[in-house]
Parts: C-alpha cells; structure tokens; sequence
C-alpha cells in the first residue's frame, strides 16, 4: 500500500513540476514496471522502447476494451491524414498512443485478452504491450486527475510533458487534424471563427452532400426510426417540390447510437429508393457523435449556454433525436441558410405549401419556410433532450428550444441491446 501511495504521489509530483522533455512522466504512466519494450508500433507490430516519444507531442487514448468499431475506424482516418500531411516521421504533428485501461487488480480473462489483441491488431498507432503494464497507481490517476469513467478520452502531452488539454477526442471529433495541436488555445480559437452552417454539420462526411452544397442545391437533412414516417415525408417533399418547380435533395442521417432498426431503414430507403442516405452506419454515429462532441467542446470550455446561438441549435438537434415518434427535418440551401423542424411541424408545413409558395419568389425557399414556421407555432410540445457526459458535468439548468422555459430535470439509465 505504501508503494501504491508514493507511486500515486510521483505521478502527480511529476506533472506539476517543469520537465527536460516527456520521457520521465512517459515512463511513470506507461513503462512503472522498467518494461525495456513497453510499447508496440502499430506500422510493424514491433515491440519499442517509449523514448520513441522523446519531445513529441503524445496523444494519449485513453478506454477500456468497450471502445466501439466505429471510434477506432474514425481515429484511424485522422491519424493516417495527419501522416498523408507530413513527409517524414520529423515533421509528423503528433504521436498517438493507446493506453487499454483495465482494474490491474484482476487478472485478464481468455476473451479480453482476445479483445484486446484483436483492437490492437487493427490500430496503425502505438499502443500499449499489454494492459498489466498500467499498474494501479496510473489507474487511479487517469480517474481522478483526468475525470476518465467509461467512455474514450484523449489527453495532450507537450513535448515537455505538459497537460494542454485533459480532453481533446471532442476536437478531433469535430475538427479533425485542423485542431492539432489540440490544445485548449486552438479549441477556442477554432470555435471564434465557426458559424454553423450545413457544411459544418456534414463535414466531410459524405462527398456527394458537400458537392450538392457547392451548387447551391437545397438539401434536406431529416432524421428518426419510422419507416412509415419516412416513407410519407419523403413523398410529400417530392410533391411540394414539384409543386414549386424547385429540385431538392433529401439525406437520411439516422439516429444517434445506430442500432440495426437503423441499417434496415437504410436498405429500404436505398431499395425504394426514397432518397439519398449517408454512406453507411459508421458515416451516421460520426455524424451524430460530431453534433454530441459540439455540445460537450462547448460545455468544456465554459461556453454552452443559452445564449450562445451554436448551442442552441446544437441542443435543438439533439432534442429532436431524443424524441420518441415521429423524425425531424433541417431544410438548407448553400453554406448559409438553413431551417429545421420536427417532423410532424415539417409535413404540415410541406402539405400546406400553396400557403407560403408565393414568398418563395420575394423571400426564397428557406426563408419562406423558416417565417410559415414562426407564423404556425406548434400549440403542444413535449421536448426531450438527452445529453451526452456524466451526471457532474451536466449543466444545473436547460432551456427548452422552443418556448423559452426551463426544462424538468431527470436522470436516465438505459440498456439497448438491440
């Protein structure tokens, strides 16, 4: 016990005070046991020493052996971009490394330790020999000094070994390599400068919307689980679009955390050929992680409150998926424009075209659907947002996105296995 307690202590001791470089924090995280080989370099799947590392910015990814496919495939797209920018292993901006965090007090069964060989077998990054290599002391220190619970985190060492950011998977989410260096300074400057408008909300997602964008197309994004709702939404925007002699583009986007409901609605709307959908159910959770990840960036910087126009529409999102019934739609045209609705609101709005067709003309499509909307305000809601994070860093207070009034809190716990 005394050793676990002057181990704890060291470590904290060698985070607070000023460093040559990285390697003597590196080694009292990933290398307490004086492994010679602590790491494995994903490029060869050689075993090498952590002085690989030496005055490198470290990435350090931090999960259990529960990291979903979907994390895994996203993080390896951006960390082989940020190797596609750099020509050599000098100019390469960051060096990635996985840490597999398990309770060191139990020893590996069969099938995690198959787990674990098959995550790292598809991870072009370094990681960690094996999980005993983190002894109970780093344990504790990346819970309580880095908040780490469940999910992934990713924690920015300088290369003197400095903590610039306790959390930048939010970043690298949203933003990709454009936020290397991943530090608290460049997340803030990064939101200075962004509006969100429907090339943000896509990214580069999918090419074929971006595409549509730049030719100044008008989109539909809609969401939800109801094939029947689907089937009758996607109707109705094809006959108003006729109606009005304009061409619109329509993309399914799903749901938040995509379950099979999800890959079959997928196949039916390819099959009928109802509309266009995102690419395939990796492109969804991105895109819906991209919107969550918004949300907490925001929260972790201080800046998600009700005032803040991006937050808002980022948490009218979120409620709308969080919505049990019926999906939603957000109606765009360009980088510029764009209007959204639930999915009832959006039908009538659609079936009642030849009330706001004449202002197309004057104010164009988006805005005469925006002011239809401010004009017919729903007389009933029933908003549900669920927020992504842990219950002590949810805000004390949320606003309803559309009347303005404080909303009831509750706690959910919720097991889908679909």
């Amino acid at each position: 016990e005394r050793k676990f307690i002057e181990a704890y202590q060291n470590l904290q001791y060698l985070f607070n005070a000023a460093q040559i470089d990285n390697i003597k924090v590196l080694k009292a995280l990933i290398n307490p046991k004086d492994d010679p080989l602590p790491l494995v370099d994903g490029a060869n799947k050689k075993r090498v020493s952590v002085d690989v590392l030496r005055k490198r910015n470290v990435l350090l990814l931090i999960s259990d052996l529960d990291i979903l496919q979907d994390e895994v495939v996203i993080l390896q797209q951006i960390y082989e971009e940020s190797r596609r920018q750099s020509n050599s292993l000098d100019q390469n901006p960051y060096e990635l490394v996985w840490l597999p965090v398990l309770d060191s007090s139990v020893s590996l069964s069969k099938i995690k330790q198959r787990i674990f060989e098959n995550l790292t077998a598809t991870m072009t990054w370094f990681t960690l020999g094996h999980p005993s290599l983190l002894n109970r002391a780093v344990f504790k220190f990346i819970k309580e000094e880095w908040g780490f619970e469940q999910k992934p985190i990713v924690v920015v060492l300088d290369p003197q070994g400095r903590v610039t950011c306790s959390n930048a998977i939010h970043m690298m989410w949203i933003w990709g390599n454009l936020a290397s260096p991943f530090t608290i300074a460049k997340e803030d400057a990064l939101w200075k400068a962004e509006t969100l408008t429907l090339d943000f909300l896509v990214d580069g997602i999918d090419p074929v919307i971006l595409k549509w964008i730049s030719e100044e197309r008008f989109i539909f994004l809609y969401g939800g689980e109801d094939i029947e709702w689907i089937r009758n939404f996607t109707h109705t925007v094809k006959t108003a679009a006729r109606a009005c002699g304009i061409a619109m583009e329509m993309v399914y986007v799903g749901k938040r955390n995509p379950k099979e409901n999800i890959r079959r609605n997928m196949a039916i709307i390819n099959e009928e050929k109802l509309s266009h959908c995102l690419p395939d159910i990796t492109a969804i959770w991105y895109f819906w992680i991209r919107i969550e990840s918004m949300w907490n960036s925001k929260h972790q910087l201080g800046k998600a409150d009700e005032n803040d126009p991006i937050t808002q529409e980022i948490m009218t999102l979120l409620s709308y998926d969080g919505g049990e019934g019926y999906g939603w739609a957000l109606l765009g045209k360009g980088s510029t424009q764009f209007t959204k609705a639930r999915g009832t609101t959006f039908l009538t709005c659609l079936s009642d075209y030849n009330l706001w067709a004449e202002d197309v003309q004057t104010k164009g499509l988006v805005s005469a659907i925006h002011d239809y909307f401010l004009q017919n305000p729903t007389p009933h809601h029933c908003n549900r947002l669920v927020l992504p994070g842990t219950a002590d860093r949810l805000p004390e207070m949320v606003t309803c996105s559309e009347c303005r009034r404080t909303m009831e809190r509750y706690i959910l716990y919720h097991c889908c296995d679909e």
